[in-house]
This record gives C-alpha cells, structure tokens and sequence, in this order.
C-alpha cells in the first residue's frame, strides 16, 4: 500500500470539519426517525448527500422498535448487503424494504 496523499494542513482541515457536519447530520437524522418526526420514505426519497451517504443498517437501527439483529434480518430478507449506503439501494430493494417494514409496523400495533 502506498503512503496516503499528502495534503496542506487547510485542506485537511476543511475535510475533517466537513465529516464532522456529515456525522451531525446524519446523528440529527437518526434522532428524527427515533422520534417519528421523518419517515422511511421521506428517508430514501432524499437528496441530501448526508443521508444519502447514510448506511441502511444505521437507519434502521435508528427506527423504533428496531435493534442490530433485527435490522440485519431485515437486510437478509430484503438481499441487502450489510455495508450498503442509502444511495446504493436498487429501486426494487426500496420497495421490498418499505413492503416489509410497513408489514412489521401493522403486525406490532396489534
């Protein structure tokens, strides 16, 4: 492996500033989902780059009622790959993922 680029000491700064303001972004994300104030489809409908960028197992794990081995039974049965981002997801795989957690949501409340 080859030594990482070298960059100016205002480049690098500029970068980590941007990560920390994608990280808070997607932590206030999670915190909406948790409290119900965004739904999933509001989620994978968006363009911002934050959530975009966001991985599907974190979304997820930041809905109600959800932990980690849910999300990844979830992921399995909708064949989605556990590192797979928000942007990442195929047409089909939205829709099985809305399909199913819809289906959840119903079986729960009763």
């Amino acid at each position: 492996m080859g030594a990482p680029p070298q960059i100016s000491l205002a480049d690098r700064q500029a970068a980590l500033a941007k990560a920390a303001e994608a990280r808070k972004i997607r932590a206030d994300i999670k915190k909406e989902i948790k409290n119900g104030s965004m739904n999933l489809q509001q989620i994978l409908t968006s363009d911002q780059p934050a959530i975009k960028k966001m991985r599907v197992q974190q979304m997820l794990i930041a809905l109600p009622g959800v932990g980690l081995v849910r999300a990844q039974s979830i992921m399995e049965r909708c064949n989605i790959s556990a590192t797979r981002r928000i942007q990442g997801l195929g047409v089909n795989q939205r829709k099985e993922l809305l399909t199913h957690l819809g289906f959840q949501i119903r079986m729960e409340s009763e």
